[in-house]
């Protein structure tokens, strides 16, 4: 039973609290309802961060009057520091902080603030698998031949299953746990990288949000793990022998680029793996990675991320052979919203508890 259960259903100690829920769907009128009960005084405000038309809403063309006494927040990109004064607790849409350093919110430490790391673990990790079954199972290639109404021999294609082929995770937070539920269920053997060390069982275990029935909360499943923070470290890992390279750790300035030309020749070296990057753009060289794929150094890449993004028509990487690129999807999901209202209730009712948050964000490690 709940803190709030137990209280008879209801929290007054965010009576002077006022929520702005500032999302890409439209309003929840059950969930506000039932929230609203829950925490006895609480208003809740609900604009959409995007119109019918699915273009974006900025947070400074709100009029004034939605922002006014706003304590609450729950966002994707950081408004306009004026706009937030009395913001003191903000639930981000996202995994990752990226966006946020250098806001006055963010290097303000009296302000709480919380990703969703964890509600998007399930999508992105099947986009992953998806993109590694296609292209071993030649997918695209057949595809391509439909075009024509060509029927290929069985013997001409090379086909390769995931028994006994590894994984390497670079990150394993929530969504690398859940790639490696999925690698694991195809019988392939897991290698985890992490920041910190992880010696310990207790170390091992998930502390984020996690979707029930998912991911691996007690860090069983790597076969070995890796830590560091050195591109030597990275480097160690990366010399595995890895079949299947999974990128899922957050940017910042150690990481921007911890995949460079270097590192493509070291993954190369061995067994030439699928590179799957789901985290963002900035973590690989992208000139690089098209010079590896041109050059045979990899059997194939997936990016769903991008440096830019949008990524401009006439960019390289569009040319690049045995790669698929997505326009930063692979988090979609139907079931994403219910997630996040989700996590944003249970943060809520930890606040008005005086209890810790979930997926607090750390200022020194920027996740």
């Amino acid at each position: 039973m709940s803190e709030v259960e137990a209280s008879g259903g209801e929290f007054d100690t965010l009576a002077n609290d006022v929520l702005l829920v500032f999302l890409f769907f439209p309003a929840r009128p059950e969930w506000t309802e039932r929230v609203t009960k829950r925490f006895k005084g609480l208003q809740i405000r609900w604009v959409p961060s995007v119109t019918e038309n699915n273009t974006v809403v900025k947070a400074e063309d709100l009029p004034p009057e939605i922002w006014d006494g706003v304590t609450l927040l729950s966002t994707f990109m950081p408004p306009p520091a004026e706009l937030t004064a009395k913001v003191r607790f903000v639930q981000l849409t996202s995994a990752g902080v990226d966006r946020w350093p250098g806001h006055p919110k963010y290097e303000d430490e009296n302000t709480i603030i919380c990703t969703s790391n964890g509600i998007h673990a399930p999508q992105i990790a099947e986009w992953v698998i998806g993109a590694w079954l296609s292209h071993q199972h030649q997918f695209p290639r057949y595809h391509k031949q439909m075009q024509s109404g060509y029927w290929e021999s069985p013997f001409a294609a090379h086909i390769q299953d995931s028994v006994s082929q590894r994984v390497g995770i670079l990150g394993y937070g929530a969504i690398g746990r859940q790639c490696a539920r999925l690698a694991s269920a195809l019988g392939m053997e897991v290698y985890a990288y992490t920041r910190s060390e992880r010696s310990t069982p207790a170390s091992r275990k998930d502390d984020s949000y996690c979707v029930p029935g998912t991911g691996d909360p007690d860090g069983l499943l790597p076969a070995k793990w890796f830590h560091g923070t050195s591109r030597a470290a990275v480097n160690e890992f990366l010399g595995q022998g890895l079949d299947l390279l999974v990128i899922s750790l957050p940017l910042t300035a150690e990481t921007r680029h911890i995949i460079a030309a270097p590192q493509l020749e070291i993954l190369g070296a061995a067994r030439k793996p699928f590179v799957a990057n789901v985290a963002r753009g900035g973590h690989v060289d992208q000139e690089a990675l098209v010079r590896a794929l041109e050059t045979g150094l990899l059997r194939g890449a997936a990016l769903d991320v991008t440096d830019p993004e949008p990524l401009p028509s006439d960019h390289p990487l569009w040319r690049a052979p045995n790669l698929l690129i997505t326009p930063h999807v692979s988090w979609k999901t139907d079931f994403l919203w219910d997630r996040l209202l989700e996590i944003l209730e249970l943060n809520l009712e930890k606040l008005a508890a005086g209890r810790p948050l979930v997926n607090v964000v750390n200022r020194k490690l920027h996740y």
